[in-house]
């Protein structure tokens, strides 16, 4: 399987998009990877805006990107509460420092700008985001996956089968 081995983080918090959470998890499952639901704290059970519910099994601070292949950030409304965890946002960041995967769907691109890692980069988001995105610097592009080295970006749930080929692609070469 293509990640069997590796350590991947799948970031939640309260209100995340349950198709952007639910499908990279069994997806990334699917491959043999280890997958780590990471939240702000360990062991919390955060609530999706359909109503499914995911349980936190590690606490961002807790954790050594050297570790890791990579995270998924699902959109909703979670990346706005996920950005107020200065230890989830350093985690963003130093995975990309360490060229690490960061995927990001949707709303999450405001984990990318409030992690600084947009200047110069190429990305996608959902539309109503993407003043922020230029604002923090990066490239702003409508297309349904975007692959920046190892920052890989898409739009909405519809993006979500391309958006994973990409990230299960990138991780493998991790």
């Amino acid at each position: 399987m293509e990640l069997s081995g590796k350590k991947v983080m799948v970031m939640v918090a309260e209100m995340y998009n349950d198709y952007e959470f639910i499908y990279p998890y069994y997806r990334l499952l699917e491959t043999g990877a280890d997958v780590q639901v990471v939240g702000a704290k360990s062991g919390v059970v955060y609530s999706g805006k359909a109503g499914t519910t995911a349980k936190s099994t590690a606490a961002a601070e807790d954790l050594s990107p050297a570790d890791f292949a990579g995270v998924v950030i699902p959109g909703g409304y979670a990346p706005d509460f996920m950005r107020r965890s200065a230890a989830m946002v350093d985690l963003v960041r130093e995975l990309d420092k360490q060229g690490k995967v960061v995927a990001a769907i949707c709303h999450a691109g405001w984990m990318l700008a409030s992690a600084k890692i947009l200047q110069g980069r190429t990305v996608t988001s959902f539309f109503a985001i993407k003043d922020d995105l230029i604002h923090a610097g990066a490239n702003w592009v409508d297309q349904e996956v975007v692959e920046d080295g190892k920052l890989i970006t898409s739009r909405t749930p519809e993006d979500l089968p391309a958006f994973m080929r990409a990230v299960i692609r990138a991780m493998s070469q991790v």
